[in-house]
């Protein structure tokens, strides 16, 4: 078979890790991997016509290209967040712009599945988030084979207990907010750390839980500045370093007011978060007198090498994919539930939404984690 595979959406730690055991798993069994460029752009953007467009857009993948990429972070294979479902004029390539008279998005769909079937790509194998598994769906549904894999830092993929990336973002911030410690004690502040988390505030959750910060704000639950405020000079009072340090998500906001976004909307429709921290850190100023540190820790956590965690999950999905691909099982997508590998329909992905179990795991009253069972979690709570 000739097998592609491509990563949408942000990048994370772990990438390449699963890019090379894809390629060496269905390799060892005499299959050919062709490596889509910058996501679903690169079937986008394809001109099957051009072969100049083919060498922008394709890559052929084989053990020698992928020796030594697990090394690093990041993906070999770019990424982006384009959706062919819905392409705004300035991201439609020339080719499919003739005659266009309106500024209005556009489903190009049907290009895409002609450019595989011309193409030849036999079974896809997508890695990716909420938004790349909606179009990955979305194939599923018009034929073509595919087998999916879980990767996004938020880790809110549903169907899963686990996506790559979570584990590498997590132990970067607890490792920052430590950091940050000493400049927070020094100058005996208030530290605001802004965390990843658009819809998910599982990051800001687990983080929290891990470093023992003294609160944490979470997207499910607005949040009172005031209140917070109290809370955070209680914890500063108590301290005998004399400071206090919250986490938040960037998607969380505060009661009657909504998530502080900016700039145009991408291609599945979600506008650029960030900036809550800097709000809130602010409103902290203005209520408690007190110095605030507001730290965004942003593309910091998704950055550099996997830990072992995500190099053993990538690795491990990776190997469960092409097995699923070589033996004709399609319309899945790999996971981990209750500890062990398996695989579920891609389907679930569409669902429901992963969201933090808040009466489990949150004390909404005093905005900080409280784990109220251990017994039957998974291995990262929820």
């Amino acid at each position: 078979m000739k097998i592609g595979t491509l990563t949408g959406g942000g990048d994370v730690p772990g990438l390449n890790a699963c890019i090379k055991a894809v390629t060496m798993r269905a390799g060892q069994e005499g299959h050919d991997i062709v490596g889509i460029r910058r996501g679903w752009s690169g079937l986008l953007q394809c001109n099957p016509d051009d072969p100049a467009s083919l060498a922008n857009n394709l890559v052929d993948l084989d053990p020698g290209a992928v020796r030594t990429i697990d090394r690093t972070g990041g993906t070999i294979l770019h990424t982006s967040r384009t959706n062919p479902a819905r392409v705004r004029p300035s991201e439609e390539p020339e080719f499919l712009a003739e005659g266009r008279e309106d500024d209005q998005p556009r489903d190009h769909t049907k290009h895409v599945l002609g450019v595989i079937d011309r193409l030849g790509i036999d079974a896809l194998v997508p890695i990716g988030g909420d938004d790349t598994l909606s179009f990955a769906l979305r194939l599923h549904d018009e034929g073509v084979p595919v087998v999916a894999i879980p990767k996004t830092m938020d880790n809110d993929v549903h169907g899963t207990d686990y996506c790559i990336g979570f584990s590498t973002a997590i132990t970067r911030t607890v490792i920052f907010i430590h950091q940050l410690r000493t400049s927070a004690g020094s100058h005996e502040r208030l530290a605001v750390v802004e965390v990843f988390g658009r819809y998910s505030g599982e990051t800001s959750l687990v983080s929290a839980y891990l470093s023992g910060v003294d609160r944490a704000i979470v997207s499910e639950v607005p949040f009172d500045v005031e209140k917070l405020a109290g809370l955070l000079m209680d914890d500063k009072r108590g301290n005998p370093s004399g400071y206090a340090m919250m986490t938040i998500s960037e998607g969380a906001s505060m009661v009657g007011g909504e998530m502080v976004m900016g700039g145009s909307a991408d291609a599945y429709g979600h506008l650029k978060l960030g900036g809550i921290g800097e709000e809130t850190g602010e409103a902290l100023r203005k209520i408690t007198g007190e110095g605030v540190i507001c730290q965004q820790l942003g593309y910091l956590m998704r950055s550099g090498s996997p830990d072992s965690l995500d190099l053993m999950v990538a690795i491990n999905y990776a190997v469960m994919a092409a097995d699923l691909v070589i033996e004709g099982n399609f319309g899945r997508l790999v996971a981990l539930r209750n500890g062990s590998y398996v695989n579920v329909p891609i389907g679930v992905v569409r669902e429901k939404e992963k969201r933090v179990d808040v009466e489990a795991l949150y004390d909404v009253d005093q905005y900080r984690p409280k784990i109220r069972h251990v017994d039957g979690k998974p291995m990262f709570l929820y």
